[in-house]
């Protein structure tokens, strides 16, 4: 009966955004936030949140926040609304804007006047929707989860992109066929503007991490293979902590950041001091800005770190898999890497001891990519996205 009832509400609940949609009048200088499905105050909109709030102080702004992350989002000094809750029914169409960096469920019908911009989150490395050859993900199969991607993107009225890399490939595989803003990323406006040694030293701070040893970030991404289900991914760790500590603890702590995705609780507790997990540390800017090296997968987390110009290294132990099983790669991924690319704990502790003696031929490979995939990262992305939004 409660699961009967529970349909019956949602059906309701549904209808009734259409039609507000429909019926309510837009507030033209109201904007709803949202990142990651509602679960955090991160990434491209709280960038482009925040310089709105400091040059354009008439717009009223409000953030969408899933259920759980609530007590959160009590921590900043933003004003937000529950999602799915009925104030949110109601201010999700009067609202003038939407600004997301993920898709919303599909029964979310944009109204006619409402302007959605998609913000997105990444520089693709991994193949996308439409370029997929087979989707591995739960719930869904290759046809319908292509199906669905097209539906939500014809929602979009702006996407933004980092670089003409990205304006070629979002174009094709999310079939988008609205205005592409190329301006770069704006939450990489904080990795330009804020690179100094005041704030790394105030984010150690607040971290409670050492000063006196280098860090380094592991950011991995998620396998479509591998899930609990929809939306929660496994993850298992795959090195060897034990030789890492022992190798690298007395010059070194490491970060471990999971993607959003993967639903994990890591157990870290036998590194005390070596190993901190910051996977909760929402905004990952603050994690590339205190690391002296990255180290990561397939995330396309290397394209962003990429800006500062600093060592990176590429733990791929199951490459063969995921490039040919699972996605497949938009460039030649082993070749054009700004790093080098290892399938084993103690290769991966070899380079950084290279890294560590100066003697690792990394610099021209980074700088080489920076240009290619960084150029328009300049400390002013918020900026151009603002100013052709409301000002042209």
């Amino acid at each position: 009966m409660k699961s009967k009832i529970h349909r019956l509400l949602l059906r309701v609940y549904k209808r009734l955004f259409l039609l507000l949609g429909i019926v309510l009048p837009k507030k033209d200088n109201l904007i709803i936030f949202e990142s990651f499905l509602g679960k955090q105050y991160s990434d491209n909109p709280r960038a482009l949140y925040e310089y709105l709030r400091s040059n354009y102080p008439s717009f009223q702004m409000i953030w969408s926040v899933e259920r759980s992350s609530l007590d959160h989002f009590r921590n900043y000094d933003v004003r937000y609304v529950r999602r799915f809750s009925l104030r949110w029914l109601y201010l999700m169409n009067r609202s003038k804007y939407w600004f997301s960096n993920s898709r919303l469920p599909l029964w979310v019908c944009k109204p006619n006047k409402t302007i959605y911009v998609q913000t997105w989150h990444g520089t693709p490395l991994k193949k996308l929707a439409l370029d997929m050859q087979k989707v591995h993900m739960p719930g869904t199969n290759t046809e319908k989860y292509k199906k669905n991607f097209v539906k939500a993107t014809q929602k979009w009225d702006y996407l933004i992109s980092p670089n003409r890399y990205s304006t070629e490939i979002f174009r094709r595989a999310f079939q988008f066929e609205n205005k592409i803003m190329e301006t770069g990323y704006p939450r990489n406006d904080y990795l330009v503007n804020e690179n100094n040694v005041a704030e790394i030293n105030r984010i150690k701070q607040k971290m409670s991490l050492p000063k006196d040893k280098k860090v380094i970030l592991y950011a991995p991404t998620w396998r479509d293979d591998e899930y609990h289900g929809r939306g929660r991914y496994k993850f298992n760790i795959p090195l060897n902590m034990d030789y890492m500590k022992e190798s690298l603890g007395d010059e070194y702590i490491i970060l471990f950041r999971m993607h959003y995705l993967i639903a994990e609780d890591l157990d870290l507790s036998s590194y005390n001091n070596f190993a901190f997990d910051a996977s909760l540390h929402e905004d990952i800017r603050e994690l590339y800005l205190i690391a002296d090296m990255l180290i990561t997968d397939y995330s396309s987390v290397f394209f962003d770190y990429a800006i500062l110009q600093r060592p990176m290294l590429f733990y791929v132990y199951d490459i063969d898999t995921y490039r040919d099983q699972l996605r497949g790669f938009y460039i030649d991924f082993e070749r054009e890497a700004p790093g080098p690319l290892v399938k084993s704990t103690e290769s991966l502790v070899e380079e950084i001891k290279k890294i560590e003696n100066n003697s690792a031929p990394t610099f021209e490979s980074i700088k080489n990519f920076h240009e290619r995939f960084c150029a328009l990262e300049d400390g002013r992305a918020s900026e151009r996205v603002v100013k052709e939004l409301f000002e042209t």
